[in-house]
């Protein structure tokens, strides 16, 4: 069973449509590579999809665990390099404040996010930078 379609909307720009759940995303190029930057570019939810998969492997990890997670915030930054234009680094600064972890848990906690399936994909092939704030 197909994950998603995407339609090219033209101008650069695209549509993302989730199958199971309907939800779509729009696309543009970044105004780096030729677009407008009106919405997220393939990149940018690249980049944003690894916070997002972290928070969701922490969850899982919490629930299984029984530890508390009610707050988790991530500001993102992409790097990309210009020959071959990929993403070169990922800044991840996630703010895990409020969980009532004790040490030994938000390390537990950390580890678990930074084995998610993103992280596992992407590999050594983008370098990324953590700073977290718990």
């Amino acid at each position: 069973m197909h994950t998603s379609t995407v339609k090219y909307l033209g101008d650069l720009m695209t549509e993302c449509t989730h199958l199971n759940s309907g939800t779509k995303i729009v696309t543009d190029a970044p105004v780096d590579n030729n677009g407008k930057g009106s919405a997220f570019s393939p990149t940018d939810l690249v980049a944003t999809a690894y916070a997002s998969c972290m928070f969701t492997i922490m969850g899982i990890f919490c629930q299984a665990h029984g530890y508390t997670f009610s707050h988790g915030e991530a500001k993102v930054t992409k790097i990309m390099s210009a020959a071959p234009r990929r993403i070169e680094k990922i800044v991840i600064e996630m703010d895990l404040q409020g969980n009532g972890w004790d040490e030994k848990t938000s390390q537990k906690v950390i580890a678990a996010g930074k084995a998610c399936p993103v992280a596992r994909t992407l590999g050594e092939n983008v370098e990324v930078e953590f700073i977290f704030n718990v």
